[in-house]
């Protein structure tokens, strides 16, 4: 099968005819066939007659109203698919499920094809895909080198051309490590954006379902699709709007932060370093400003996912499995949860209590950035070393990746470079909770660098972050900014409007109020300032705005349109042109 399984590419391929989901998933499903001896991606691979009632479903259906058509997707195997065998990569735990996964229901309603149910170590614990007694998944490069877990036979299936995209699971950076291993997007949603009923529990109140895709722009697409409520599943959370499908595009000028040196961690890799500083320097040309962030409360925050209580929640689901048939569950997962047992409720609380003050500290060290630029892996091992130290070699792998669900943040991991052997290396883009729709933005940025094919975003990314033009009494230091800066806004730049604009002190007050209004010849420019608050703070800033004035778009003297503050003409009566002056702190100079 030499046809581009990318979602763009494939709806094209269908839409010309030369393909059909019957041609293409039958024809996939013997090339995963092949690929499973050496590769064992696939526990179980959908034989034609389980894959026909899904093929069968799709005839005489318009491909234009099912966005999904025929794209084929691989399913690991802790998430449920109706009819199939859910083992979590323990035989003695396996089910046969009667309905699928919410997220699995969703992406066959949109017109998806499973192909079969993916590898991964057993119950979703690890980081590197060999715990499991369906054999090891090595890398899709290197054969020497793991894929990476939990998501292991996930990545494989996308990385190798058996399927579209691929779902995973990631409690501790199972969606991001086999991504940065095997050159994929690997998209770790905001916890509770994509339902998890259906799915295993590895660690429930920090389980998300993950994919894994070619790029960003697919990742962004799938999640736009399926981010949605679901009252199946309490942990489900609702997605506010600027983080809907929408919100993806190009960056502007934004902040990221950069781990001080002393939290860098390469654990003697020598290529690491220069890689990591590439990357930065990539960011700082899409228009980045590097800030140096303390990782340290980060890091503490990783250690007790294994080191503290969470190692109980994991016990709840393989313990009394454990306990029955001690030999059904690998040695080196027996190891990881046998103190499990003997957590008690005293050091749940206190484990919590801390992991609250080093969220305080970490939230407020984000509060100022767009986002945090990470290496995905300090170092990739080798199976060899991995056999040898199973445990530490694990553990090194989690180092950038184990507090994120913690703190109740969004990443994505994206390729960046290949190292001198050509194993893939990539990095993680994180930021606060509903922000990942703009961090696939960023990293689509990212991989249009490296591939001039990829199209660009025809408008400006969005986040969590509304910016806002003030060119009156909210200016920096003016009456009226305590307004901006209780709602916790901050100043982006001072800078002008284009010269579209006059300035009008309108009548009445105190206060005394600015009308800005575009004209259609003889403006000029007006001094402004670029504020951004927090999207959740805009409404109640708007609904406080007094007539005639209003938010609208103000364009600046680069060209850019931001929302800002206009005035209705009705408000002009009695109003003086101010324009000459060129701004509302001039204006104040000729009162005093």
């Amino acid at each position: 099968m030499n046809f581009s399984l990318r979602l763009d590419d494939l709806r094209n391929h269908y839409r010309s005819g030369e393909l059909t989901p019957r041609k293409l998933l039958l024809g996939l499903r013997e090339k995963a066939a092949a690929l499973n001896p050496d590769y064992h991606l696939f526990i179980h691979l959908l034989t034609a007659e389980e894959l026909e009632p899904y093929l069968a479903a799709l005839e005489g259906r318009d491909l234009e109203s099912l966005p999904l058509y025929g794209v084929p997707f691989a399913i690991k195997d802790n998430i449920d698919l109706a009819g199939i065998p859910t083992t979590a990569a323990c035989p003695a735990f396996a089910y046969v499920p009667p309905c699928s996964a919410t997220i699995v229901e969703q992406l066959l309603a949109l017109g998806a094809i499973p192909l079969g149910k993916t590898n991964l170590d057993q119950f979703a614990t690890g980081l590197n895909g060999t715990r499991s007694p369906y054999g090891a998944c090595r890398n899709s490069v290197l054969p020497d080198y793991p894929a990476g877990g939990s998501s292991a036979g996930s990545s494989l299936a996308v990385a190798l051309g058996v399927a579209s995209f691929a779902l995973g699971t990631d409690t501790a950076g199972s969606g991001r490590v086999p991504a940065a291993l095997n050159n994929l997007v690997g998209l770790k949603a905001t916890l509770g954006l994509i339902s998890t009923a259906g799915v295993v529990p590895a660690c429930r109140t920090l389980d998300c379902v993950t994919t894994f895709t070619a790029t960003a722009k697919e990742a962004s697409q799938l999640l736009a699709l399926t981010a949605r409520p679901d009252p199946g599943d309490d942990y489900s959370r609702y997605n506010p709007q600027w983080n809907d499908g929408a919100a993806f595009g190009a960056p502007r000028r934004f902040r990221f932060g950069v781990p001080r040196q002393q939290d860098l961690e390469f654990f003697g890799c020598q290529e690491g370093p220069q890689l990591f500083q590439d990357a930065v320097e990539r960011l700082e040309r899409l228009g980045g400003e590097a800030v140096e962030l303390d990782l340290s409360p980060f890091l503490e925050a990783a250690r007790l996912l294994y080191e503290g209580p969470w190692v109980a929640e994991r016990y709840s689901v393989a313990g009394p499995l454990m306990e029955r048939e001690p030999e059904a569950v690998l040695p080196v997962i027996r190891a990881v949860l046998a103190k499990a047992p003997t957590v008690d409720g005293v050091q749940t609380f206190r484990a919590r209590y801390r992991l609250q003050a080093l969220k305080a500290q970490c939230d407020r060290a984000m509060d100022t950035l767009d986002c945090v630029l990470t290496p995905t892996i300090g170092r990739p091992v080798t199976l060899a070393e991995l056999t040898a130290e199973p445990v530490l070699r694990n553990s090194e792998l989690g180092y950038y990746t184990n507090f994120m669900n913690l703190l109740d943040y969004a990443a994505v991991a994206v390729p960046s470079a290949f190292m001198a052997n050509g194993l893939p290396w990539g990095v993680t883009l994180f930021g606060r909770a509903f922000t990942d729709q703009y961090l696939l933005s960023v990293a689509d940025a990212l991989q249009r660098q490296q591939d001039k094919a990829l199209p660009i975003p025809a408008h400006p990314a969005r986040h969590d972050r509304a910016r806002l033009v003030v060119c009156g009494a909210h200016l920096d230091g003016l009456a009226l900014n305590w307004q901006l800066k209780q709602r916790g806004a901050r100043l982006i730049e001072a800078t002008q409007s284009s010269a579209d604009y006059h300035l009008y002190a309108l009548a009445g007050g105190p206060p005394l109020r600015p009308g800005m209004v575009r004209v259609r010849e003889g403006g000029v420019a007006i001094e402004v300032e670029v504020w951004e608050l927090p999207s959740s703070e805009l409404g109640s800033f708007l609904t406080g705005i007094p007539a005639p004035l209003g938010l609208g778009k103000v364009q600046l003297a680069d060209g850019r349109w931001e929302s800002g503050f206009i005035c209705e003409s009705y408000g002009l009566e009695g109003a003086r042109d101010i324009s000459h002056l060129g701004g509302w702190r001039a204006y104040l100079i000729t009162l005093e």
